[in-house]
């Protein structure tokens, strides 16, 4: 089914980015919120975009307005008659979200397909309060989503494949790269993410090097920034929450370091509230200094050792062990990671790095920083079999991928 016109109820800043998108791809597209004023804001987000490109000489004011045609705001129902796909951005509640699809249910055509953007929910959980789950998909952008490349494409239990064909290809045509992933808490990205800014957070709680050193070092590996920089800007109550879900889903491995909670208790949410890591303005109350000197009394842990390894380590560990279990194929990994995180090209993303720096390295690095660190650095199964198999990357000729 090829997608005539759209429609983005939420119209915060991922909702106008992702309207956005869709007019600059040349469909037009509603842009729904409860109230007008909400409605006015994410109008006005979308023409400060495109005001943006006018300024740097890449698009005219004229073809501005052209594109600024296609959006229109509302406030009711009356212009869904003839969406052929509406994308929810609103709160990660999943019961506010049963129930806008079910409104849209009631107001929309039978063969619309409805997509969440939900970074963190169950797709097939939302569909389970829908008369039609087989139309029910995730389609997750990433902030902002203007400039970022990657949509994680999440089919629930009952999506047809009709549907995730239709939704791959209307990513395409909005220039975007669409991963098909595995329903699973976090999907692919965060998933990988999180026991890797997690391990950067225990490794600065325990003293084994400041935030700024440890920045600094993923920096010079070649990702665009730091952990705590990235934490900072993603905001510290976002990355509780999604903590929170991945421990409850996949366990000890991914337990959350202390600091998390303490920086959020202490108002610290990032660059939003003027300090997280690090401090933005003045006066933002108890320093992360004294928070990790709490933590230290309260854990009895300091002292540990800082490397680049103990950070990386838990990030290919984990592609390794959602490759196991089929939630995306190795290459597909290693492209949402260079495209949704920034993985330097270079090394191709952690699989292709993984093979780069070898397999039974990698394999030993992780036992290695398991004695020393604990259970969490536990090497996925398959990393041994593959070992064992001779499949130890480039130097063999076949590991992840075949060289």
């Amino acid at each position: 089914m090829y997608i005539y016109k759209a429609a983005v109820v939420g119209s915060g800043v991922m909702g106008a980015g992702i309207a956005q998108v869709i007019t600059y791809s040349g469909l037009p597209v509603i842009l729904k919120d409860v109230n007008q004023a909400a409605v006015d804001k994410g109008l006005e987000t979308i023409r400060k975009i495109y005001q943006s490109r006018v300024d740097k000489g890449k698009m005219t004011a004229s073809e501005m307005e052209q594109k600024m045609m296609l959006v229109t705001g509302a406030t009711d129902y009356s212009g869904f008659s003839d969406v052929d796909i509406v994308i929810e951005a609103i709160y990660e509640d999943l019961d506010v979200k049963r129930k806008l699809f079910q409104e849209l249910e009631k107001n929309c055509p039978e063969s619309t397909i409805f997509a969440s953007n939900t970074s963190s929910l169950p797709i097939s959980a939302i569909a389970a309060a829908t008369k039609k789950p087989e139309k029910m998909i995730g389609m997750h952008f990433f902030n902002p989503a203007p400039v970022m490349k990657l949509v994680e494409v999440i089919p629930g239990l009952g999506t047809s494949q009709d549907t995730v064909d239709d939704v791959v290809a209307f990513t395409e045509s909005l220039r975007k790269i669409p991963i098909r992933v595995q329903e699973c808490a976090g999907f692919l990205v965060n998933r990988l993410l999180m026991p890797y800014l997690n391990e950067a957070a225990l490794a600065l709680q325990e003293g084994a090097a400041p935030a700024k050193q440890i920045d600094e070092a993923i920096v010079g590996f070649g990702m665009p920034m730091g952990p705590f920089i990235l934490s900072d800007m993603i905001g510290i109550d976002v990355a509780v929450k999604v903590a929170d879900i991945l421990f409850d889903a996949y366990g000890p491995r991914v337990n959350p370091a202390e600091l998390w909670t303490a920086l959020y208790q202490a108002g610290r949410y990032g660059t939003k509230s003027g300090a997280g890591f690090y401090d933005y303005a003045e006066g933002k109350g108890e320093s992360v200094e004294s928070i990790i000197g709490r933590i230290q009394k309260q854990t009895g842990k300091k002292g540990s050792r800082f490397s680049v390894n103990r950070l990386m380590m838990p990030m290919i560990n984990e592609a390794v062990i959602s490759l196991q279990e089929g939630v995306a194929t190795a290459g597909d990994i290693d492209i949402a990671m260079m495209a949704g995180t920034g993985f330097p090209q270079d090394k191709g993303g952690p699989l292709h790095y993984a093979d780069q720096v070898g397999v039974d390295v990698v394999l030993s690095e992780l036992q290695t920083l398991a004695k020393e660190l604990g259970p969490r650095f536990w090497p996925a199964p398959m990393l041994k079999r593959m070992v064992m198999g001779g499949y130890l990357g480039v130097k063999a000729g076949k590991g992840f991928f075949t060289y």
